[in-house]
């Protein structure tokens, strides 16, 4: 019986501030609530998805650039984390070295899919927080990936980021990785209020279809705080309106897989009710 390969999912885009971070960390956080052994990896050198993991690292603990830079296996890094139920490959400034040292590889691209090669059959899903840049740490994680899915904010200037980062991952589709999908756009830090909002938001689904989520995040001061506590929003405040959001994400991605899932869903509908009660 073939064994079970686990869903790898990069969760980018070069523009910052759009919750990319925010989306892989709950979303992990969301599907280990639904009982999936998650490893979420932080390929950032910022490190953003480690600390709002609530990890501190040790002096001795290998992150993911000694793994890259071929100095332990994959497993030798993984950190459980227990208050939330997924394991995390944590990350933090060293990575630079090693996005440094793999520019003068000639495997560069595919250094990250042999190190999951042991790792995949391990876990249900791999969530994989990449840089908001195209770099070649980036182009490691679409390499490994199955498909993208891309956090968006709605205004005008993250359109634009849009076409750049549609056309890297054509460029991976015909060169190092030609299955690669595009999961699907999520939109985040939704403000129901903002006529610019609900027109990008149109915008997104004449020009993406059922690829853009039925789900949508908004913009909730729980979600901003969360990660100053080490914490997803579902943890920090399971029953704020990201919480439940990205709640309904993990959901919904599963959904689209064929999994079953019980879960809420927020949709811009939902959202529009709930601001006219406010």
């Amino acid at each position: 019986m073939t064994q079970r390969r686990a869903r790898i999912v990069a969760v980018t885009n070069q523009k910052g501030g759009v919750g990319k971070t925010t989306t892989a960390l709950n979303l992990a956080a969301g599907l280990a609530e639904l009982e999936r052994r998650v490893l979420l990896i932080d390929i950032d050198p910022q490190g953003n998805a480690t600390t709002g993991s609530g990890v501190e690292l040790e002096d001795e603990q290998n992150t993911l650039c000694e793994v890259l830079m071929g100095d332990c296996a994959l497993s030798e890094a993984v950190v459980h984390v227990e208050a939330m139920g997924f394991d995390l490959v944590p990350a933090n400034g060293d990575l630079t070295a090693a996005e440094v040292a793999l520019m003068d590889e000639d495997d560069r691209a595919t250094v990250l899919r042999g190190a999951l090669a042991n790792a995949a059959s391990r876990y249900h899903h791999i969530i994989i927080d990449c840089p908001p840049s195209l770099n070649v740490l980036t182009l490691n994680a679409l390499t490994a990936a199955d498909s993208v899915l891309i956090p968006m904010q709605c205004e005008y200037y993250a359109l634009e980021g849009l076409t750049a980062l549609l056309g890297t991952i054509e460029q991976i589709q015909n060169s190092v990785n030609p299955e690669l999908e595009i999961e699907g756009l999520v939109r985040t830090m939704f403000d129901i209020r903002n006529n610019l909002s609900g027109a990008v938001s149109r915008q997104l689904s004449e020009h993406f279809g059922d690829k853009l989520y039925a789900t949508v995040v908004p913009r909730n001061v729980r979600v901003a705080e969360a990660p100053s506590y080490g914490q997803s929003v579902i943890h920090y405040d399971r029953d704020s309106r990201g919480a439940v959001a990205y709640l309904g994400l993990a959901g919904e991605y599963l959904r689209r897989m064929g999994e079953a899932a019980r879960a809420p869903s927020a949709t811009a509908q939902d959202l529009a009710a709930e601001e006219q009660r406010l």
